[in-house]
């Protein structure tokens, strides 16, 4: 597959510096902007999905009219979170 270029990007010296100086042995600053354009992309996906999965549990709720009060999810949640703790304590 052929490469393609993304329009250059103009930003003030400092933020230029910034990004400079995090940048780790041997990488370059393209590297960088690469890397941060795909772990963008991955968040945004990341976003969507989660939104999508909240509007068809709103769907299902409505559709279904059963609903969970935010105390008995907090409850369950923390009940998960108890036996992960447990079984990582193993």
């Amino acid at each position: 597959m052929k490469s393609s270029t993304i329009p250059s990007l103009r930003v003030e010296p400092k933020l230029r510096q910034a990004a400079e100086n995090v940048l780790r042995d041997g990488e370059t600053l393209s590297n960088f902007m690469e890397e941060s354009l795909r772990a963008g992309i991955r968040s945004r996906k990341i976003q969507q999905e989660f939104i999508a999965r909240g509007l068809a549990s709103r769907a299902e709720a409505r559709r279904t009219d059963e609903y969970y009060s935010a105390e008995a999810v907090f409850d369950e949640l923390n009940g998960m979170l108890s036996c992960a703790e447990e079984n990582t304590a193993k």
